[in-house]
């Protein structure tokens, strides 16, 4: 996907989903908005995820998820916390 449709897509996230919450820093990893019961929820993908972090921080792959699950993928913070997608 690149910038405009990325843009595009966090835009009507914020328009249609005014409720679902963002990682910070990993726009670029966005994937679109879950259906169903979980209505509402912004899906990340974590290889995006881990790459957006080893280009900006330095950090290994090792470093990187260590990171992400400590710091993001297990963090609730409340009924429309981020969905994390394993996408191997």
């Amino acid at each position: 996907m690149d910038n405009e449709e990325q843009n595009s897509l966090l835009d009507d996230i914020r328009d249609f989903y005014p409720d679902s919450l963002l990682a910070d820093g990993f726009n670029g990893a966005v994937m679109g908005v879950a259906s169903g019961c979980d209505s509402g929820r912004v899906v990340y993908s974590i290889q995006k995820m881990l790459d957006i972090l080893a280009d900006e921080s330095d950090m290994s792959y090792e470093e990187a998820m260590e990171y992400l699950e400590f710091n993001t993928i297990s963090a609730y913070v409340g009924k429309f916390t981020p969905i994390y997608l394993d996408d191997v």
